[in-house]
């Protein structure tokens, strides 16, 4: 299985399993003993029911793990997923009975314990089937969907591409393929004939301008093995681009330097992941993001309303300015503002390009004559980016990450630039604690790779808490 992709769906079907458990515990045991006296049962059984809950869940998600029933399927099934389940019913059930035993609960229920992991089975059948099916709608409606490119045109990238959309609950959507040069196809005319039924964007030789203008997350190898020699420079290239690189092995025994063997629809598959690869951590980020975010959106309202009030009275309206920006591997989308500057400021930008402080692909002037009243207290203080907690709740950005540029800034970067495209922006960020005075656009880009590099959970948390003082003395 390939990693990344399946942990976010294994953490919510562990946190379903154990809840769930928890909760069909109680449930059970007001169905046995009555709505008004299953607690006291318990009391009388010399145990308390809360720790037998909270036990009986982590009992259920420790068994399906041991079973492996938290690696996705490709092949899965209704009927597959019901004996594997009643296999660690029965497993779960044995155990339960052999430690009444040897600690001598005789006052536990044995109809009870049936009664449960009966429940136990059908309950988790069915809900984890109506995850599944929740996934792959998801999916299926294009949210949080990652694009790949396949390099090769054969029959080993058809089956690839097959099985990587057969898996649709891992949000995985193949855009096109890249054909091989044709030298290579001239000498692998039978091994690589050209059989794919998506569509071809370009060749191998247009890689480069494929990742630059097209939205793509990761870069599939399936050349015949006459072309391997054409598989490290574009390892080389998606690493300067900060994509994920699959290779499907098959029999052929290579391996690449740095690179981590997984398994695929039975398939090993080497993946060389550039940039965060703590999948558990990311989606930890995630969470923080979406409660910090929802948090700050309440608890500021008044302070929104303040500031709004201000702009409207001193700016006239609009309260707040969208503009477009680039997200995550190229994702475009619009971030919010509170407007800071006169309403036609971006038409007048060209003439004051000769002003720019900032030696590289950004533009800052520190005294901007397109700033209206207001503008110039909300951007001293930073007020102005608090909207932007609507595009971190919107999962667009992150409370932390590398800024997010402007299109026409993009197109102008340099390869080694567009890394900081391979995380999602942020509202602060290493460069905006450490260099934000600082004029030279290639020390921000190298701070926000620095990030990407050493990026952890606790980096987040230390550069959050130095993001609030920032704003208070104005830097």
């Amino acid at each position: 299985m390939i990693r990344h992709h399946a942990t976010a769906l294994r953490l919510l079907l562990m946190a379903a399993d154990g809840f769930g458990a928890a909760g069909l515990f109680c449930a059970v045991s007001i169905f046995r003993f009555g709505g008004d006296r299953w607690m006291a049962a318990w009391d009388a059984a010399g145990v308390q029911w809360p720790i037998l809950a909270f036990a009986h869940g982590v009992a259920w998600v420790t068994v399906l793990a041991l079973l492996d029933l938290y690696r996705l399927r490709v092949h899965w099934s209704l009927r597959a997923e019901l004996v594997d389940i009643l296999r660690a019913g029965v497993m779960l059930g044995m155990v339960t009975f052999s430690a009444l035993f040897v600690f001598k609960l005789p006052e536990v229920s044995r109809l009870f314990l049936l009664e449960l992991y009966v429940a136990q089975i059908a309950v988790a059948v069915v809900s984890r089937a109506i995850l599944r099916r929740a996934f792959a709608w998801a999916r299926l409606k294009g949210l949080n969907a990652r694009f790949v490119i396949i390099v090769g045109t054969g029959e080993l990238a058809q089956s690839f591409a097959d099985r990587i959309e057969r898996h649709r609950e891992l949000g995985l959507q193949v855009i096109g393929h890249l054909t091989p040069p044709s030298a290579v196809s001239q000498a692998s005319e039978v091994a690589d004939r050209t059989v794919v039924t998506r569509p071809i964007v370009g060749g191998v030789n247009d890689l480069e301008s494929v990742l630059h203008e097209r939205i793509v997350d990761e870069v599939a190898i399936c050349l015949p093995v006459d072309a391997w020699h054409l598989v490290e420079p574009i390892a080389r290239l998606c690493e300067e681009e900060g994509k994920v690189v699959r290779i499907p092995m098959d029999d052929r025994g290579h391996t690449i330097a740095g690179g981590r063997q997984e398994e695929f629809d039975g398939v090993p598959i080497l993946s060389l992941v550039y940039g965060p690869d703590r999948a558990v951590g990311l989606v930890v980020k995630r969470l923080l993001d979406i409660a910090l975010a929802s948090l700050g959106l309440v608890v500021l309202s008044p302070l929104f309303l303040i500031v709004a009030g201000l702009v409207v009275a001193l700016d006239h309206r609009p309260v707040l300015f969208r503009q477009l920006r680039v997200g995550l591997h190229g994702r475009p989308f619009r971030v919010v503002k509170f407007r800071t500057m006169v309403p036609d400021a971006e038409a007048r930008l060209a003439d004051l390009a000769d002003r720019n402080e900032i030696k590289g692909h950004a533009f800052k002037l520190t005294d901007d004559p397109r700033l209206s009243r207001t503008g110039r207290i909300l951007r001293a203080t930073s007020l102005d980016e608090l909207p932007q907690l609507w595009n971190v709740l919107r999962g667009q950005m992150s409370l932390v990450g590398p800024r997010p540029p402007l299109p026409t800034e993009v197109a102008g970067y340099d390869l080694w630039h567009r890394r900081r495209l391979s995380m999602k922006p942020g509202i602060t960020g290493l460069w905006q604690v450490e260099a934000r005075r600082d004029e030279d656009f290639d020390r921000w880009v190298e701070l926000d790779l620095d990030y990407i590099d050493r990026w952890s959970v606790w980096l987040d948390l230390k550069i959050m808490a130095r993001t609030i003082p920032a704003m208070l003395q104005g830097r």
